[in-house]
């Protein structure tokens, strides 16, 4: 069992299809009954009668939009939006979040007491960590919940971690310099820019051989890029909502499906499943009991691959990352909504603003945001608090680019993606 972290990835895959489609029925019967968003959103359906993939695809789609705003409307008596079992005294059905994070919009997620809550620790063992491995963990440990993910399953696995967190790229260098990391955790962008700085500056980070990257895509380019300078690369999908989705094997073919989530590729802006292959929307329903997400939108493009994984492991693959169904995109890690753009616009609405486009160009490794807006006479000052304000309300930096009215396209696009990601 040494080159598969369990027995679950090899099992026959319709033993796995009969096995989560066994667990379901109680899985919906549970957020029916203990997150109010799903009592109201499932009301109804019998539980006991979603047994296969066609019942499933009965239900309603939860869109990540849908979340935000009860979240929106419930903040005071709970943080969740109604659709978490766990909370703290006075917020949400009941008790057990072990932490609360935020993601942009805001949205906030719990961390139940679980081991390994977000199921991390198999994506961790398929990019080669085993057990008492130390890894420098460069994802962020404050707001968002990619630390505590990479972190939680590194624990799981058996191994020791470095808690990077985000930047001050000089420290980090030092510490990897002196702990001598067996591999790293973190964006790819990340790890490139390490990678660099330490060949500027002469730093021996020769020590890290292997690494798991998320939270940007994963160019077949950048992963070559990395293995010349002898770190072999792999990704994983995961959402702070859901935990894991999918990981990367070394037959670098897909990515395989987790074994807690079941998941569906359905037509983007419905919930009707595609045929295996074509292009759609990444919808999920997790098995996790403390945030028991039924259909759950994530707004990502993918598509089911033919055939099993070369590895040797059984579950479906899907190619990968995409794009995003809806504007939505992924900015250095964090996600950058339609919503936002607005909030911006509506905090300077004294100053006269027309239409705004967030136009997100440059390579992985070094992303850039421009925000395009129209005014007809601009304020002394104003690109420069309208910068502050992108930075505030996204934790990222943008160059702020005032035109003049109308011109930009009256075709409703708040979002422009520019990135190659060949």
């Amino acid at each position: 069992m040494s080159e598969f972290y369990d027995a679950l990835e090899i099992r026959d895959p319709a033993e796995r299809e009969a096995a989560q489609f066994a667990a379901l029925p109680a899985q919906v019967a549970h957020a029916q009954a203990g997150t109010p968003a799903f009592a109201e959103l499932l009301a109804g359906i019998d539980a006991a009668a979603v047994t296969d993939r066609a019942a499933l695809a009965r239900l309603p789609v939860i869109r990540k939009g849908e979340l935000l705003e009860r979240q929106k409307a419930q903040r005071a008596q709970d943080a969740f939006g109604g659709f978490a079992a766990i909370g703290w005294r006075g917020q949400g059905p009941g008790r057990g979040a072990l932490r609360v994070f935020q993601s942009p919009g805001p949205i906030y997620e719990p961390e139940g007491a679980g081991r390994d809550y977000w199921r991390m620790a198999r994506a961790i063992f398929a990019a080669g960590f085993r057990a008492g491995d130390l890894i420098h963990n460069s994802f962020s440990y404050h707001l968002t919940p990619a630390g505590s993910m990479m972190e939680t399953g590194a624990h799981a696995l058996g191994c020791a971690v470095f808690a990077g967190g985000v930047g001050n790229t000089e420290l980090q260098l030092q510490a990897m310099t002196e702990l001598r990391p067996h591999g790293y955790i973190g964006t790819p962008g990340f790890l490139k820019i390490l990678i660099e700085k330490a060949a500027e500056t002469g730093a021996d980070i020769g020590s890290l051989t292997k690494a798991l990257v998320s939270g940007e895509a994963f160019p077949p380019s950048l992963r070559d890029w990395l293995a010349e300078r002898g770190v072999q690369g792999h990704q994983c999908y995961a959402t702070a909502d859901l935990g894991l989705i999918a990981y990367e094997t070394a037959a670098r073919e897909g990515l395989v499906l987790d074994e807690g989530v079941i998941v569906e590729i359905v037509r983007p802006g419905t919930g009707d499943p595609v045929p295996d292959g074509e292009v759609g929307e990444v919808v999920v329903t997790t098995l996790n009991p403390d945030y028991p997400l039924i259909r759950f939108g994530t707004g990502d493009l993918s598509a089911i691959l033919p055939g099993p994984c070369p590895s040797g492991r059984t579950a479906p693959r899907i190619r990968g990352w995409l794009g995003r169904a809806d504007q939505t995109t992924k900015v250095r890690g964090m996600f950058v909504h339609p919503s936002q753009v607005a909030e911006v616009l509506r905090r300077h609405r004294v100053d006269g603003l027309g239409r705004a486009r967030l136009v997100v160009e440059g390579e992985m490794s070094d992303d850039r945001m421009t925000l395009q807006v129209e005014c007809a006479q601009a304020p002394e000052g104003l690109a420069a608090r309208l910068a502050d304000t992108v930075r505030e309300v996204t934790k990222l930096r943008a160059v702020i680019v005032l035109a003049t009215p109308d011109s930009l396209p009256n075709d409703g696009r708040v979002i422009e993606d520019r990135r190659s990601y060949r």
